[in-house]
């Protein structure tokens, strides 16, 4: 297979369903999609074994038991699980564009992670948009969301699907091209050769921290923010804690002052 899609969440069944269905309608089909669920109940597991026949690939369901925010232990499960050599990291509540994958695979680089970004809805139009809209791309248009109350923004470019306009706004953006959860992908070896995500981290900046590893190692960051297009499902982070926020600031700061690649506690306890 060309890709692995690894994708976390976390008893959000309805978000994940529309999630599951963006994967459903790609272009590019030779792909495994990889849950990582930090521990979801019974419902969940349901909903993926539902989805079972839509793919080539048999979805790959990485589960662990419920112990609080442990989102970088589950993602590390999941790359280990993933049976591609190159990884696309995204959640379970962004809708991916219908040329999400593919343009993924285009501007894959080996030495290179992609940073892509993601449009974000209000939780009125998250919950209005329908599979059907999924379907027909309805709500990766811009007239279409404006006809649903979507305030106007220089934002709504972004849903612009011209690959000159995309080529163009990724070389101009100031948004720093970093590791982000929600739309990054790289190769496998990059991140064994880390020890992937940071145990010692929980909800705040843990991906960046990530991909600030791999930039010490070599790996540069690519901007995809126009190019790879996927919907933000608003949604409550009832897990934020600003005393963890605060925690994980300090991990960032030392690591990037001391060039630091390898963590102790990731992938392999060292």
């Amino acid at each position: 297979m060309k890709l692995s899609v690894i994708v976390s969440t976390y008893n959000s069944e309805e978000w994940l369903a529309k999630v599951l269905e963006g994967y459903c309608n790609q272009s590019e089909s030779d792909f495994e999609l990889v849950i990582a669920d930090d521990g979801s109940s019974a419902q969940t597991q349901a909903l993926v074994n539902s989805y079972a026949s839509q793919f080539r690939h048999p979805i790959v369901h990485v589960w662990q038991e419920d112990n609080g925010f442990q989102k970088c232990k589950i993602l590390n499960k999941a790359i280990l699980e993933a049976h591609s050599e190159y990884l696309l990291f995204t959640d379970g509540d962004c809708i991916p564009r219908t040329d999400f994958v593919a343009q993924h695979l285009k501007y894959k680089k080996k030495g290179h992670f992609l940073s892509g970004g993601y449009f974000k809805l209000p939780l009125s139009i998250s919950k209005e948009i329908t599979f059907e809209n999924i379907k027909q791309q309805d709500c990766f248009s811009m007239f279409w969301l404006l006809q649903k109350g979507m305030s106007f923004s220089f934002k709504l470019s972004k849903l612009v699907q011209h690959s000159f306009f995309a080529q163009f706004m990724n070389g101009i953006t100031p948004t720093k091209k970093t590791f982000n959860g929600h739309n990054t992908s790289c190769f496998k070896k990059d991140l064994l050769a880390v020890n992937g995500f940071n145990e010692a981290m929980k909800y705040g900046g843990l991906d960046r921290e990530l991909g600030e590893r791999l930039n010490h190692y070599g790996i540069v960051a690519k901007q995809i923010r126009y190019a790879a297009i996927c919907l933000h499902l608003e949604h409550s982070r009832a897990y934020f804690s600003e005393a963890e926020r605060k925690k994980n600031t300090a991990i960032r700061d030392y690591n990037k002052k001391h060039k630091v690649i390898r963590i102790a506690n990731g992938i392999e306890k060292l």
